[in-house]
């Protein structure tokens, strides 16, 4: 015990160690998201009707609460396993002495706790839309915050330049922030629509859906439109292969999201589906961030012994000036 004790307090994370650590709390972050919309779409909601326990009677799901009980506890059992993953992380940073991911890692804790009060308050108030929206944003926020803590977790990055040019930088953002409000107008649409995350939970937000759906479905041709017309750009004023390469992706993954959402639609929102569509959310924010991040170059710093550099950008300021 004392040896293993020893060992932690001289545990120095090799830089590959910290970018997995943060990968990981990415990943679980992801997973988070998706099961919790399983939760809903198998109407699972009220699974366990009461918090914290179970049920009045018990801290864990009992057999007459069946296969909607198993699976509302199970994602709060995998609660556990975020923490657990977020923790590791804030560990690793503790020990590799950067000050920047402790603090990414704090947020990431501090939200893990919102989250719980959302969840009970959810619970509590019989899966009212607000709150189930609620929750769902906040998700997309940590999410935010991890992608944002494994991007840092790669190197710093040098935020006083570019290396494309700032019109291209304006339309990053821009794009950004159209996904977080296609994201607010997508949790309007489930709000609305026909599935309440429990048979009991008849309360829906008082919009037509079929309105709510297209203006939704207006905001994802706008997104793919500012994608195409990004990429047109970063292509025409030769803008680093990195950059153009998390662009393509970006599009790659939206145009299967559309996709995804065109047919959920169409075949009256089967809950296969409308969970693909969950997961695609979620990625699309991802890959959207990623390329926003991509626009400024990094810190350049030597490669320890063993490591392989990270295929990210290392790019002179200088780039930024490029007709």
């Amino acid at each position: 015990m004392l040896d293993s004790l020893r060992q932690l307090r001289s545990w120095a994370p090799s830089p590959t160690v910290i970018r997995r650590a943060f990968l990981g709390a990415l990943v679980m972050n992801t997973v988070i998201v998706v099961t919790g919309g399983a939760v809903r779409l198998t109407a699972s909601g009220l699974g366990c009707p009461t918090v914290p326990k179970c049920t009045e009677t018990s801290m864990v799901v009992t057999r007459e609460m069946g296969v909607h009980g198993v699976i509302e506890f199970g994602n709060r059992m995998l609660t556990f396993v975020l923490t657990a993953a977020v923790l590791a992380a804030l560990v690793t940073a503790w020990r590799a002495a950067r000050r920047d991911l402790r603090r990414l890692a704090g947020v990431l804790v501090l939200g893990i706790l919102v989250q719980a009060v959302l969840g009970a308050v959810t619970v509590l108030t019989g899966l009212n839309p607000v709150t189930v929206m609620a929750h769902f944003l906040v998700s997309m926020g940590l999410l935010a915050v991890a992608a944002y803590a494994y991007d840092v977790a790669s190197g710093p990055r040098v935020r006083a330049t570019a290396v494309v040019r700032p019109e291209i930088r304006v339309g990053g953002y821009l794009l950004a922030a159209l996904v977080a409000a296609t994201l607010v107008a997508g949790t309007v649409v489930t709000g609305t629509g026909p599935h309440s995350g429990d048979e009991n939970a008849s309360h829906r937000l008082p919009f037509d859906l079929a309105d709510v759906t297209q203006l939704h479905a207006d905001l994802v041709v706008l997104f793919v439109g500012l994608t195409v017309g990004l990429i047109i750009a970063l292509r025409a004023t030769d803008a680093p292969r990195e950059v153009l390469r998390r662009a393509m992706a970006l599009l790659g993954i939206a145009l299967a999201q559309g996709l995804v959402g065109g047919a959920q639609y169409l075949t009256d929102l089967p809950v296969a589906l409308v969970g693909l569509h969950v997961l695609g959310a979620a990625l699309v924010w991802i890959a959207t961030l990623r390329l926003l991040l991509s626009m400024t170059p990094r810190v350049q710093e030597p490669v320890a012994t063993g490591e392989r550099a990270h295929d990210d950008l290392v790019v002179a300021p200088a780039a930024a000036a490029r007709p």
